[in-house]
């Protein structure tokens, strides 16, 4: 069975159509519990949100997958995200005061609503799908949501606008992440993504960890500071980079990470939702690797 951030009609439903070959599916409310649902071996993996092109990452995914209970990212899928503003049946445009969505949703929708619908309040919620169901409730206080068109058909809303945000060409990045085991197998195109903790805060801190990866010739598709939440100040960095764990540019990077941080969390490499090959300058390819392997056994007399 496969879990997904829901409830029916969110965008991570929609990722997870694409990908679900008629395995079993669960909703739940928040992703933490949808992640939960994995660690506790309810679900076999589930989907969640990571990435937005125009958010950034998604708090609540990189916090718990940063935590002291590691998962394993097998897979991603990336989506375009429309959205429209619905309300129930016989609602007109001029009707709405109030509005209900996903931050995320609001954030990509700002400039729209405020030219639009203008001063209406907007009241962010746990998500989308969730934001169209409880506008479809009569008795709701909230007049229209902002949510994906399958949520509003779903719940028997009527589309007062579509396609109303404010970037046409953003796209979510979603991660299916299971219990820790062997990665999948390298397809040439591939990301690894991690979590690094320093050992102390100090000049130079996060140069050391960048330089792992520059010295390898491993380029990076993401870094973002998250707090520990254990102390003010105290962070951890949170990292996708191109590449696999079995190649020798990525292994020597982790090794490189592993002996400059207080602490490292694997959490997976797999195939590339794009299937952007990387380009590997000359001296870091697996062949120069093991060319080098070789030189240093032959002064060793190996």
């Amino acid at each position: 069975m496969l879990g997904y951030f829901g409830p029916p009609g969110t965008f991570t439903q929609q990722a997870l159509l694409r990908i679900n070959d008629g395995e079993e599916t669960m909703p739940f409310d928040t992703v933490p519990l949808a992640l939960n649902a994995v660690r506790q071996g309810v679900v076999r993996a589930a989907l969640v949100p990571i990435e937005n092109s125009v958010e950034g990452g998604v708090s609540a995914t990189l916090d718990n997958l940063a935590g002291d209970d590691p998962l394993m990212i097998v897979r991603e899928v990336v989506i375009p995200v429309a959205f429209v503003l619905c309300a129930r049946p016989g609602t007109k445009l001029a009707d709405v005061r109030k509005i209900l969505t996903h931050p995320h949703a609001h954030a990509q929708t700002r400039d729209w609503l405020a030219k639009h619908v203008k001063g209406a309040h907007v009241t962010e919620g746990g998500s989308t799908a969730a934001a169209a169901e409880e506008v479809a409730n009569p008795e709701s206080r909230y007049q229209a949501a902002v949510c994906a068109r399958v949520a509003s058909d779903l719940y028997g809303l009527e589309v007062l606008a579509d396609n109303i945000a404010d970037n046409k060409h953003a796209l979510t990045r979603f991660v299916l992440v299971a219990r820790p085991g062997r990665p999948p197998a390298a397809s040439g195109s591939d990301k690894t993504t991690l979590v690094a903790f320093m050992h102390a805060d100090h000049p130079g801190a996060l140069l050391e960890i960048l330089e792992q990866f520059a010295g390898r010739g491993v380029n990076l598709c993401r870094i973002e500071s998250r707090p520990t939440k254990k102390s003010l100040g105290d962070y951890c960095f949170s990292i996708d980079a191109e590449g696999h764990v079995l190649e020798p540019r990525m292994a020597e990077a982790l090794k490189g990470l592993h002996r400059v941080c207080k602490k490292v969390t694997f959490l997976g490499s797999y195939p590339r939702a794009d299937a952007v090959m990387p380009r590997i300058a000359r001296g870091f390819t697996e062949e120069d690797f093991e060319d080098a392997d070789r030189w240093l056994d032959s002064i060793l007399g190996q």
